[in-house]
């Protein structure tokens, strides 16, 4: 059952945009890493068709505590695999509606007029040709180095540092062993598609984090000043909590929670390789956190990546998966405004960051717009990164603040962020931005401080 589980995990992990599929496969603890990404990759690439039989067959509907993704993995290694090497329930459960579940395979088959299960799948791997690889981004972990001494690690390692990239465009000539400092983020580093570094010395000693760019963004934006108190409302598997305690350099608090208990034991793992020392997980539903609780008083900043339809990670999971029903966006767009209002009242909050891997403006756009209505003149958009190419749908006043990044005009996955201030006379002191996300509006603004690197030169470097 642990193989079942860890894909189900990996494939909840790409659907909230937490990393690609080795990322999450080699941070899973999952001890077959080779038996557990062939599962997730065969899953991944019949999704369409497995949706296709799952609703059919009404397998969820009859069966509600089955999650989507534990149903795809069981019926792919049920129908297209070599069968459920799992016991249990689950298995049997399965078992169960196994006459169903091939019933509508066949049904399928002669629907489409094919007569071989890998003729299903012609469609969505043509998709995917099309589909242009994003360049592979390499995120410093700077409670543990510095961006110089990555640099001079990765020339000592045979690769080409051309300095920092001008332009989008820039990043998508990369090959070979050549790589950029990202245009806009300091501590991003850019490398060719597909360079794979999961057996790096860097990577396992967690000086470095793969974290796709848009998945950047929220932390980046966030800037919580060192010192403050965070809440990272939805954080395994922990890539954006280790970036908020990287930004605040280790001094103050992170209170993180998610309700599953191996995503957080994996996230405990993650945030411990990578040099993190002031958090506390819980295993909660946030939306049952009492924000008047003494413990969360000097919670100044939240960040908030709720549950979405993944539609924004269209390389990574079929493109026939950027579609939800009207229904399921409805249910999402209510749960996500609840959400974002219960992280607004927070007594001492004065920033938050929201943020989707969603395409879609019910998810983006109109919950933002539908929970500052509420919130009146208590909260306002903050216009982050003005630079950034990629704006809010003009959808309400002020929706350009927004952030939303694709494939086609970011080279990232697909993301949408939203920076929300307190304002009006409930509002503090603003708090200052972090030197990361001052030098990159000073640069943005053709100014060009010192390298922070050369300012942090007792750091130990990486040998």
């Amino acid at each position: 059952m642990a193989l079942y589980s860890a894909a189900a995990a990996v494939l909840d992990g790409l659907e909230r945009g937490d990393g690609g599929i080795k990322a999450l496969v080699y941070s899973s603890g999952f001890p077959h890493v080779r038996q557990l990404y062939a599962l997730v990759a065969e899953t991944l690439r019949y999704a369409p068709v497995l949706d296709a039989v799952l609703a059919g067959a009404a397998l969820l509907q009859a069966e509600k505590k089955l999650s989507p993704h534990l149903a795809k993995v069981l019926v792919y290694d049920l129908l297209f695999g070599k069968g459920l090497k799992c016991g249990g329930r689950w298995k049997a459960l399965a078992r169960r509606h196994r006459a169903r579940l091939q019933a509508e395979l066949a049904r399928l088959k002669v629907q489409r007029g094919v007569s071989r299960n890998e003729d299903l799948l012609a469609p969505t791997e043509a998709a995917r040709a099309a589909a242009a690889p994003l360049p592979r981004y390499v995120r410093v972990n700077t409670l543990k180095t510095c961006v110089e001494d990555v640099i001079d690690f990765f020339k000592r390692q045979g690769y080409s540092y051309l300095g920092k990239a001008a332009s989008v465009e820039e990043l998508s000539s990369l090959s070979g062993k050549k790589f950029l400092l990202d245009l806009h983020l300091p501590e991003l580093l850019v490398f060719p598609a597909q360079t794979d570094f999961h057996s790096n010395q860097l990577y396992t000693s967690g000086h470095i984090i793969l974290q796709d760019k848009a998945s950047c963004l929220p932390a980046f934006l966030l800037s919580p000043a060192p010192g403050s108190h965070v809440i990272d409302a939805c954080a395994a598997p922990g890539n954006k909590t280790s970036h908020v305690a990287a930004i605040l350099k280790n001094k103050g608090q992170i209170f993180a929670f998610d309700l599953d208990t191996k995503r957080l034991a994996t996230m405990n793992t993650m945030l411990m390789r990578a040099g993190v020392t002031s958090f506390e997980l819980a295993q909660q539903d946030f939306l049952t956190v009492n924000p008047r609780d003494s413990k969360y008083s000097k919670v100044t900043y939240i960040l908030l990546d709720p549950s979405c339809s993944g539609s924004g990670m269209v390389t990574r999971l079929p493109t026939e998966e950027a579609a939800p029903s009207a229904e399921r966006l409805r249910a999402l767009a209510a749960f996500q405004r609840k959400i974002l209002s219960h992280a607004l009242s927070f007594p001492a909050l004065q920033r938050l960051a929201y943020s989707t891997c969603s395409l879609h403006q019910e998810e983006n756009e109109d919950v933002v717009h539908a929970v500052l209505q509420e919130q009146g003149s208590t909260f306002r958009l903050v216009n982050a990164l003005p630079l950034w190419p990629c704006r809010g749908l003009a959808t309400f006043p002020g929706s350009e603040c927004c952030l939303r990044a694709s494939p086609a005009e970011t080279l990232t996955q697909g993301f949408f962020v939203a920076l929300l201030e307190r304002g009006g006379e409930e509002a503090a002191v603003p708090s200052p931005l972090p030197a990361a996300a001052e030098r990159s509006l000073q640069q943005q603004s053709g100014v060009h401080p010192e390298p922070a690197c050369k300012k942090r030169r007792k750091k130990q470097r990486v040998k």
